[in-house]
């Protein structure tokens, strides 16, 4: 019994992290607009947030969420994991800040982004 227990138990600690949703979902266009709506987002930078993954249009393609943090009522501490062909398993965290429904920044270690929903 002994022994079924501890199997048990390394596998469990064997399967990896169940990775958190963002507190946002779709696409976000960079953007200063301070105006309501959703914007056209061609040829702006573009980060889109699907369910545990996220990817940029400048930079890294892909990340994955490792956490999701709440530090406030609209303010999230998220730590993302990302692979390139240099960096394999790279982590990078920053502060995503739900400014109004169609407004959001990413407060990260160059500075702060700030995002506009796109439109469609």
């Amino acid at each position: 019994m002994r022994t079924i227990t501890a199997a048990l138990f390394f596998s469990v600690l064997a399967l990896p992290a169940l990775a958190q949703t963002y507190p946002v979902q779709g696409r976000w266009g960079q953007s200063t607009n301070s105006e309501k709506g959703a914007i056209n987002c061609v040829g702006k930078r573009v980060i889109d947030f699907i369910g545990n993954q996220r990817t940029d249009s400048n930079g890294v393609p892909s990340y994955r969420n490792r956490s999701v943090t709440a530090e406030g009522p609209s303010s999230y501490r998220i730590v993302d994991e990302f692979t390139t062909g240099q960096i394999s398993a790279g982590h990078t965290s920053y502060i995503l800040r739900k400014v109004d429904p169609d407004h959001i920044e990413l407060v990260m270690e160059g500075g702060a982004l700030k995002l506009q929903r796109c439109k469609g």
